[in-house]
């Protein structure tokens, strides 16, 4: 059986088509610049790589390449094949706690959300919409973001906001990247021998957005992002939890209005903010190597905040039997997962810094026997999630 993963972004669309329920990836890819003059489309499929440059005016013509290169490589004798569809979606509110098989009131709900994820979900119906309107019996899912954390208490979601707020205008915390911190925390506990049940696990999300999450009996009790996910830790361009004061106080300095403020937080910040150099991980460290003191600074702020959010969980967790590292940072800089493991050492924790040289993009161990909390790379697979709960809901 054939299902298509989707995840589409406001100039992109990308997509995974897998063999279930062996899980086997049949073909992957991605249309990027959608509605810029010129577009790119990639597709993956039998170690080939086709990449084209041609105009991508929507995401409905985005979807129709997709479909048509499925055909025009063979990898689908016809639309008939695939038999089911999941779409990402960052923001669920509190209206959808898990996923669920979409119809034209869902679809209008996760649109009325979009006041809380405005770069998002209005994307994400592009996508959903664009699929239906090319294989409108096919049984369409929606996977949220936030859904994995709606199982975070009260005193964990709640800001100490007046009670209205939350009531009347839904401001708490929602978190994200839950289907990742979901397979990964799930993951990390059986690759340590333990049972999920019976766990103890904090996720490090770390890529250029990044967010962590204390997973106890496989269940999310807390997370680091926010309302929106502006908040948490330092990321690529975001700027991670500030003091709220700053906003009016910069707008009177600057004259910028709250929106300019916002977007700066969100898209200057960071990583680029503070060095002046890349939003990019890679770019960063490379700069500390040769000696650059504000990527050196935008460094240690970045670990010194993700050592502080593992050191916290701990007592959400009231301990921890493994810290994962995934996405793209923490699955392939072991030079950022070992800053931030320095940085527990009044935890108990030790690496083996020869093991986490070695290790990028593959699941491993890469503390030291005598650490009092394992330490673990563990590649997260978003798109299989979503393959998975199209298969729970649909069939």
């Amino acid at each position: 059986m054939k299902i298509l993963a989707i995840n589409a972004g406001s100039s992109s669309l990308k997509f995974q088509l897998f063999a279930m329920p062996a899980e086997t990836v049949l073909c992957s890819g991605i249309a990027e610049r959608i509605g810029l003059e010129m577009g790119i489309f990639t597709i993956k499929f039998n170690g080939k790589k086709e990449v084209l440059e041609l105009p991508l005016t929507d995401h409905t013509v985005a979807v129709n390449l997709l479909l048509e290169s499925l055909l025009k490589h063979e990898i689908i004798a016809d639309f008939s094949e695939i038999k089911g569809i999941g779409h990402r979606v960052v923001h669920g509110g509190e209206l959808f706690k898990d996923s669920t098989i979409l119809d034209a009131e869902k679809v209008q709900k996760i649109a009325d959300l979009s006041a809380l994820a405005p770069l998002h979900n209005p994307a994400h119906i592009l996508g959903i919409k664009g699929f239906d309107a090319v294989l409108p019996d096919v049984p369409a899912v929606a996977v949220f973001d936030t859904a994995f954390h709606q199982t975070m208490p009260a005193e964990a979601y709640m800001y100490a906001t007046p009670y209205e707020w939350y009531a009347d205008y839904a401001v708490r915390k929602y978190g994200f990247h839950g289907t990742s911190h979901l397979y990964v925390s799930h993951e990390t506990a059986k690759f340590i021998g333990k049972e999920v049940a019976d766990s103890k696990v904090i996720v490090c999300h770390l890529g250029n957005g990044g967010s962590l999450s204390a997973v106890l009996n496989g269940e999310s009790v807390n997370t680091s992002m926010g309302f929106t996910p502006l908040a948490g830790i330092p990321m690529g361009t975001r700027s991670g939890d500030i003091d709220p004061a700053i906003i009016p106080y910069m707008m009177q300095k600057t004259g910028q209005t709250a929106d300019e403020i916002v977007n700066d937080l969100n898209k200057k910040s960071g990583f680029a903010g503070v060095s002046g150099i890349s939003s990019d991980a890679r770019d960063i460290t490379s700069a500390v190597a040769n000696g650059d003191e504000k990527a050196k600074l935008a460094l240690d702020i970045y670990t010194k905040r993700i050592a502080q959010t593992i050191a916290a969980y701990l007592v959400d967790l009231d301990g921890c039997d493994a810290i994962a590292f995934t996405a793209g940072i923490g699955e392939n800089s072991a030079i950022i997962r070992e800053a931030i493991c320095n940085r527990l050492g009044a935890l108990g924790v030790t690496i083996n810094s020869e093991v986490n040289n070695a290790t990028q993009g593959k699941a491993a161990v890469i503390s030291e026997p005598t650490s009092a909390i394992q330490v673990v790379v563990m590649p997260t697979d978003e798109e299989v999630m979503i393959a998975r709960d199209v298969m729970r809901l649909a069939f």
